[in-house]
């Protein structure tokens, strides 16, 4: 489904400023696969959504969605392919439209736009079965901006917007990182339930170790540009934070004593 080989991005080249961002990423998801993201500040992870989105373009490289090759490929024209959620419950939905008109936009995405009506009889009573699966009575709401909701509710909004096309690939880039923690485990159940009853690939950058552990089948980890080691199903359901925390200290042992002798 999703397959980058040998990524590469470097900001402000030749300059006193020069970061490698990404090296020589490489990376596999199956079909089905949900998969999340963890590392320090400036390992990468946004930067890797980035160019998985379009939002940035590559240095060297393939990226591969659903076995074409996106790397010529702007970000508009990826978006029937990629729905995502951002850090900042805002950023996915438009607050001075209703709530039916934001989902009506989100079922637009990627698609050809006519003079048609945006939200017919139909589309308003599948929108209120799509809003029950959240189970926040948004339903009963539909006619209300989005800008007087709660970030919790904004974010579950953005969620079932980013899967309404049945995109091949989902990206959620910290999404629960500006909620409180009640809200943000409200989030996390619905994120389960949207990815595991859409049959979605996934893959969620967080900081929080323990949702890490939690969520999906398969976990990485990236420092400095890079992925430095994975876990899959079977070792990722035995991993704890404390592992995790060791393997990381190691791993920053490790290239720290191969920056020394370099």
């Amino acid at each position: 489904m999703l397959r980058l080989a040998d990524v590469s991005k470097t900001f402000f080249a030749g300059t006193p400023n020069e970061r490698r961002a990404l090296r020589h990423v490489d990376l596999r998801l199956a079909k089905g696969d949900f998969v999340t993201v963890i590392g320090s500040n400036g390992a990468g992870k946004s930067t890797l959504l980035n160019v998985i989105a379009g939002s940035l373009p590559v240095d060297c490289g393939t990226v591969q969605i659903a076995g074409r090759n996106v790397v010529k490929v702007p970000d508009y024209k990826r978006a029937s392919m990629i729905g995502r959620v951002f850090q900042d419950p805002a950023a996915g939905t438009a607050p001075h439209l209703t709530i039916e008109q934001n989902l009506a936009v989100a079922e637009s995405r990627g698609k050809r736009r006519g003079l048609g009506k945006g939200v017919t009889r139909a589309r308003r009573h599948r929108y209120e079965h799509d809003l029950q699966t959240l189970e926040l009575g948004l339903e009963s709401r539909m006619r209300h901006r989005v800008g007087l909701l709660s970030g919790g509710q904004r974010q579950a909004l953005s969620l079932l917007m980013a899967s309404f096309t049945g995109p091949d690939l989902l990206l959620l880039d910290e999404h629960t990182a500006a909620l409180d923690p009640q809200r943000a485990e409200l989030v996390l159940g619905i994120t389960e339930r949207v990815v595991r009853d859409s049959g979605l690939t996934a893959l969620m950058v967080t900081h929080n170790m323990d949702q890490a552990l939690r969520m999906g089948n398969r976990l990485l980890m990236m420092h400095e540009g890079e992925i430095v080691f994975q876990l899959d199903e079977a070792a990722k359901k035995d991993a704890t934070v404390t592992d995790l925390l060791a393997m990381f200290g190691q791993v920053k042992g490790q290239l720290t004593d191969r920056t020394l002798l370099g």
